[in-house]
């Protein structure tokens, strides 16, 4: 038997998405895809606040789209409204919160718990309904995703949500637009007018990224080394409590401001190392990318990174610019060690496809239909 599902896309018609939006993007998208080949396929019905456009969904005679415009709270009054009139099996929100009342079964996903650890990093009336949000959908919720262990543990240990409630589901990571031939590599250095060699950083430019201990680490391996061409590349738009003290008066530090999706292969693959010591993440896209380019990877040993790039990269404790400084420097002075994280890098970014987060998604769906 088949199941009405309600789907929550309002978050995936930015112009520019967030890793949270376009997670949502690409697993709805994906879950469309493997739905379709099932022998009774579920009946998707997708919701938006913006009408998306024509090449962000595959027509399907499975799925349907609403546009269901509203100004403000539009999940919680125009969504939920919705909910009640056509009462599915199951409503599925992978990019935000669940509205606070509708009837039936509820999948939501909870991507990271930042604003707890970080709660400095957010205005003070963001932080309060991220917190109330998240704690009612994972108590309200049928089944929680976590993106990772590290998150589902973090919900354990700070909600309380049981084990038995929580998935892990890793999301995908798309190969093909990562993919850059020399050619591109030099043409997207021009355009950022970047030198040959460099380490980067992608993603917003906010204090819990760890940009101003990245600078620091670089400086003190730029003074040790004696390499004063390469250069740190911090890719990305400058976030929410930016301070601008973390890059004066370093040089060779190259500040590109936000970059186009066409650009991102290219700057990884022609960098010597991504730099990416978070001090928090949920799930860490800009690091699987790199391993799927072959581009070794500096990253934390807290939070999800290290589960994600195992010995694929060198772990570092994010607090220690010294521990930063000396990974920069065995990438830099070690080609055989490049080599090695290089292969090991893209062998282990295999395991993060949307079909196969898509496929695991549809189990889940299995399990409330048969009421587990």
């Amino acid at each position: 038997m088949s199941l009405h599902i309600a789907i929550d896309a309002s978050r995936t018609t930015v112009d520019r998405p967030t890793g949270t939006e376009y997670y949502a993007r690409r697993l709805i998208q994906s879950l469309i895809e493997a739905n379709r080949s099932l022998d009774s396929p579920h009946r998707l019905e997708l919701y938006f606040r913006d009408a998306p456009k024509a090449s962000h969904f595959p027509d399907d005679a499975h799925t349907r789209q609403r546009v269901i415009p509203w100004p403000r709270a539009w999940t919680h009054f125009r969504f939920a409204t919705e909910i009640w009139k056509t009462r599915p099996d199951v409503t599925f929100v992978p990019a935000h919160t669940l509205p606070f009342i509708f009837p039936g079964k509820a999948l939501v996903t909870v991507h990271d718990l930042g604003y707890r650890f970080f709660p400095e990093a957010h205005p003070a009336p963001q932080r309060a309904y991220l917190d109330l949000t998240t704690r009612f959908s994972q108590s309200r919720a049928t089944v929680v995703l976590a993106d990772s262990q590290a998150t589902a543990d973090d919900l354990a240990k700070i909600y309380g949500t049981p084990a038995a409630k929580i998935r892990l589901l890793y999301p995908g990571v798309d190969p093909e637009p990562l993919t850059s031939d020399p050619e591109r590599i030099n043409r997207t250095r021009d355009k950022y007018n970047l030198p040959r060699r460099y380490f980067l950083f992608i993603g917003t430019l906010q204090p819990r990224k760890n940009i101003e201990r990245i600078v620091k680490a670089f400086a003190l391996w730029r003074a040790k080394s004696g390499d004063y061409e390469t250069a740190l590349v911090l890719a990305g738009g400058k976030g929410w409590l930016f301070d601008e003290r973390w890059v004066d008066g370093s040089e060779n530090v190259h500040l590109t401001g936000y970059i186009d999706d066409a650009d991102k292969g290219p700057l990884l693959a022609g960098a010597l190392a991504l730099v990416y010591p978070s001090l928090y993440e949920g799930f860490g896209f800009p690091a699987i990318e790199a391993m799927i380019c072959g581009t070794p990877v500096i990253a934390s040993a807290a939070s999800s990174l290290a589960e994600l790039v195992g010995d694929a990269g060198i772990l570092v404790d994010p607090l220690r610019v010294e521990a930063i400084a000396a990974a920069m420097r065995h990438i830099s002075e070690d080609s055989a060690r490049r080599a090695q994280l290089a292969e090991r890098g893209k062998q282990r970014a295999k395991a993060f496809s949307w079909e196969a987060s898509a496929r695991q998604l549809l189990g889940v769906f299995d399990e409330l239909q048969d009421g587990r």
